[in-house]
């Protein structure tokens, strides 16, 4: 019997393979997130949650790795190529930030790991490093091949495994909302929930259950600087609510979504965000959509017996 989610998978696996590939050959070339996105043929936005569901690391992280991983063979296997060349070869700005990212990996700086050889090498080995493991087996680079992507899916299933998560594909409606923006880490967003329902509240446009309380995340956190993060806290709110002040009004598209379903704790969004699309996406037969995704609150945390989230995360999707 045909496997059907394996080969959906496998999809998933060869985009993320031809990023991981054009990483490591254009090290010192343009590594954007557009760039990258391209690749791999998903939108911006939507891929580095997906980089980061399948790999285990985030976009940036990998390529900061690789470089330094890269500059380290280099160093022993080239004995002749100086310093300041491995570091431009290998995509670092200048020899002063190549010395600053070296010792941040490994504790020395780049003369000493030479000076040291194999040992060097064995040192890092011993430490669970990942040198030179390429993803996708091609003739040149044959450590890992598919095997390494089966083990990352398992160890994130593995790391995610205490959220119980249950994932439906559904029509959507349109959704008018009116928000108050959250400029700033997205942990901050509550203080704008509460600067919106003191406004909603004496207004008359809270009553459950049909106010929907959800949050919108606009930027990617791998590329804008935390403090310039924008968020809203929104409600539902009928199309001609006025507003006024700093509470804004806006149309969440509707049309097809997946609707992941989950009970976490507070500190485990980010971990629910990644067993949806470093999961269930590579074996559902979608991709995300352009649309706008959004989290969608279905409790009181402090109502409930264990302060638990119950929580829907909305993502728009289209076919594979």
């Amino acid at each position: 019997m045909v496997d059907y989610r394996a080969l959906l998978r496998k999809e998933y696996v060869a985009r993320i393979n031809r990023v991981t590939d054009y990483i490591r050959a254009h090290l010192n070339g343009d590594l954007c997130l557009d760039t990258l996105a391209r690749v791999a043929n998903f939108s911006p936005y939507h891929f580095h949650r997906i980089f980061r569901g399948m790999t285990g690391e985030t976009l940036n992280t990998f390529i900061r790795r690789i470089r330094a991983e890269t500059a380290a063979m280099k160093l022993i296997n080239n004995p002749k190529m100086t310093i300041t060349s491995i570091a431009m070869h290998c995509g670092f700005s200048s020899s002063a930030a190549f010395a600053r990212e070296f010792k941040a990996f490994f504790g020395m700086n780049a003369s000493q790991f030479r000076n040291g050889g194999p040992q060097s090498l064995r040192k890092i080995r011993e430490g669970d490093s990942k040198i030179d493991q390429p993803l996708r087996k091609d003739g040149k680079d044959t450590t890992l091949a598919s095997s390494y992507t089966e083990g990352v899916i398992q160890t994130l299933r593995r790391r995610t495994s205490m959220i119980e998560m249950n994932v439906k594909v559904k029509e959507l409606p349109e959704l008018h909302v009116a928000y108050i923006r959250h400029i700033g880490p997205y942990h901050g967003i509550p203080e704008a929930f509460e600067k919106l329902g003191s406004w909603a509240g004496p207004r008359g446009l809270i009553n459950f259950p049909e106010t929907k309380f959800l949050g919108v995340y606009h930027d990617n956190p791998e590329i804008t600087e935390e403090s310039k993060l924008r968020s809203s806290a929104c409600i539902t709110v009928p199309e001609d609510t006025p507003i006024e002040g700093e509470v804004g009004k806006m149309t969440i598209p509707g049309g097809l979504f997946a609707v992941a379903h989950a009970e976490i704790n507070e500190d485990q969004y980010a971990e629910a965000w990644d067993k949806l699309m470093g999961e269930w996406f590579p074996e559902s037969g979608y991709q995300p959509d352009d649309r706008m995704c959004y989290e969608l609150y279905l409790n009181d945390p402090k109502q409930h017996p264990e302060g638990k989230h119950i929580v829907d995360i909305c993502e728009p999707v289209r076919p594979l």
